[in-house]
């Protein structure tokens, strides 16, 4: 195993990447895989919320990731610093976007 993660490491030397960004494009191919999932298994209609249109999952997905997007830059804008309170504010936004949009 540790062989492979040197070869990994090496090959993406050029990339700059650190462990957090192949964490969140881990994060991200999972997410898709899941919706895909659910889209197959339990197809949804899609439904009035908040907004006054139609939304479905994917839809809320995108204005979730959309949301958090803006909610990390106006973090880093105003506050600089850590972004764990930026990312608590994204995962509190995107529940609020499903329950709600």
């Amino acid at each position: 195993m540790q062989g492979f993660l040197d070869h990994l490491s090496e090959s993406t030397a050029w990339m700059a990447w650190t462990w957090q960004t192949g964490l969140f494009f881990v994060a991200l191919a999972m997410t898709l895989t899941l919706m895909t999932w659910l889209a197959a298994a339990r197809p949804e209609a899609p439904r009035v919320g908040v907004l006054y249109f139609p939304t479905t999952r994917g839809d809320r997905l995108f204005l979730s990731l959309l949301g958090a997007a803006f909610i990390h830059l106006g973090w880093i804008a105003l506050a600089g610093g850590d972004l764990a309170w930026a990312s608590g504010l994204s995962v509190i936004w995107a529940m609020a976007v499903f329950r709600w949009v």
